[in-house]
């Protein structure tokens, strides 16, 4: 990533982004996290089988020791194999099903079989030479030479050697038991300082991942106009339904048996054939220069127009091509009674 577009990335990852990542394998994966869970599955494994098997361990080698002078030694070699295999094995089971569920965890349960395929770029020169110079490479050099220092520190610190000195003077079985235990405080300590690595690694990919999946504000944008179409076609769309409903809401009101203002700012035109329906419909309204035009349009058809602001805000909530709820029946009512009233009288004077 280039200094300048690294620094137009100023946007965290949206939920897209990150789904698109990880559909492309790209997860935070912490190595170390990873070899903690290691060395605890095969430190667990250890302690649950090799003290059942170590007994029989031992009197395999007993045995092919104790035979040297009568026999070949190499004839007692597969014997010495399976008894190491049968302690070893368990315990390399333990750290590879460690190793899988700490790697599972991490990524969400990603299985992707495109991992195990070789890539091209992974062996060209150049690329490589670019990994090796980057600054991950740098922190990745920082922190194996780090983690070097803590656990040969750790070590150090655990073993006793005095006490080792000491046992060498013991019998064979409390030398085996000296040695056992200052294994068990390296392990211990090896433990210790994995798993502070791990969980400052995990907390050290997760925030590198999130840095690398960070978005400028175009291609947000540009996100955006994928997932949801372009703002401007959509403003546009929009434009046009306005206008085609603005189109037939004005071709409507000259049918209107009324308006009703308020006196200005709404206009809300209602259509009522007595016997066809059972409320009056609202055909037509607007505010502010809609109001205006549905006026217009009223007076150049002779549709009464008569103010009740209350009852033009009222209606003005309701969608058009919808009849009036009961509340405002009796309103309506007085309005339309009104209209007809005036109507027999202009029609009356004009005979």
């Amino acid at each position: 990533m280039a200094e300048g577009e690294a620094e137009d990335r100023t946007e965290a990852a949206t939920p897209r982004r990150l789904e698109k990542a990880r559909e492309e394998g790209n997860v935070p994966l912490s190595k170390e996290a990873v070899g903690f869970a290691t060395l605890l599955g095969a430190t667990l494994a250890a302690m649950i089988v090799l003290p059942p098997l170590g007994g029989e361990l031992l009197r395999v080698m007993r045995g092919v020791l104790a035979g040297t002078h009568v026999q070949d030694p190499m004839l007692a070699l597969p014997e010495m194999l399976r008894g190491l295999l049968l302690a070893a094995g368990p315990v390399a089971a333990g750290a590879l099903i460690a190793a899988a569920v700490a790697t599972l965890v991490q990524t969400g349960f990603l299985l992707r079989g495109e991992a195990l395929m070789p890539q091209v770029s992974r062996i060209n020169p150049l690329a490589a030479l670019g990994r090796l110079l980057s600054l991950d490479s740098l922190v990745e050099l920082g922190r194996t030479l780090l983690k070097l220092l803590l656990l040969g520190a750790a070590l150090w610190q655990a073993v006793e050697v005095p006490a080792l000195q000491q046992a060498l003077h013991r019998a064979p079985g409390g030398l085996l038991q000296e040695l056992g235990r200052q294994a068990f405080r390296l392990l211990a300590s090896a433990l210790i300082v994995y798993a502070l690595l791990g969980a400052a690694d995990v907390l050290w990919v997760r925030f590198r991942h999130a840095q690398k999946l960070r978005m400028s504000r175009e291609e947000m944008r540009q996100e955006a106009r994928e997932s949801d179409g372009d703002p401007q076609v959509k403003g546009r769309q929009r434009q046009i339904r306005m206008q085609r409903a603005r189109r037939r809401m004005l071709a409507a009101v000259p049918g209107a048996s009324v308006v009703i203002t308020n006196p200005t700012h709404y206009a809300v035109a209602l259509a009522y054939e007595p016997g066809q329906a059972a409320a009056p419909r609202v055909v037509a309204k607007g505010m502010d220069s809609l109001a205006l035009r549905i006026r217009e349009v009223a007076m150049q058809h002779g549709v009464p127009i008569v103010e009740n602001p209350p009852l033009a805000r009222a209606l003005h909530q309701l969608e058009p091509d919808t009849e009036v709820p009961p509340e405002h029946w009796q309103a309506v009512a007085e309005v339309i009674s009104y209209v007809y009233r005036l109507q027999g009288r202009v029609a009356a004077r004009d005979a």
